[in-house]
């Protein structure tokens, strides 16, 4: 089944250190797939950057951030089985929208009780 995906920046955690100011060392998004007839999953995800990994040469200031900046960030590190998993919890969301699961106590093998006569 062929979903759209839409991202979703939540949160963003940022710190100083390494001679760099703002610099982001966390990250809360969403991803939400919606499949052709309009049903709909949303998988929320955290994303962590350590501080000692971030480039100086290759810095963007906290004020010239996008979303567009961020995203891809966290696009680098859902991969693999990562996505595999993020899908799978979208897809479960689809097919229990398509096919609910819903708790039943009226049993096949149990007659269905009479309502009690007036007296």
């Amino acid at each position: 089944m062929a979903l759209t995906y839409t991202w979703k920046i939540k949160t963003l955690k940022k710190t100083s250190g390494n001679n760099l100011n703002d610099v982001i060392v966390g990250t809360q998004w969403e991803l939400t797939g919606t499949d052709s007839d309009g049903n709909d999953g949303t998988f929320n995800g955290a994303t962590p950057f350590e501080l000692s990994k971030v480039d100086p040469a290759n810095f963007v200031a906290y004020e010239n951030l996008t979303e567009e900046i961020v995203l891809t960030w966290i696009k680098a590190v859902v991969v693999g089985a990562y996505w595999d998993h993020v899908n799978l919890q979208i897809n479960k969301q689809i097919s229990n929208k398509k096919n609910p699961i819903v708790d039943v106590n009226d049993f096949p093998w149990v007659a269905p009780s009479s309502p009690n006569p007036a007296p």
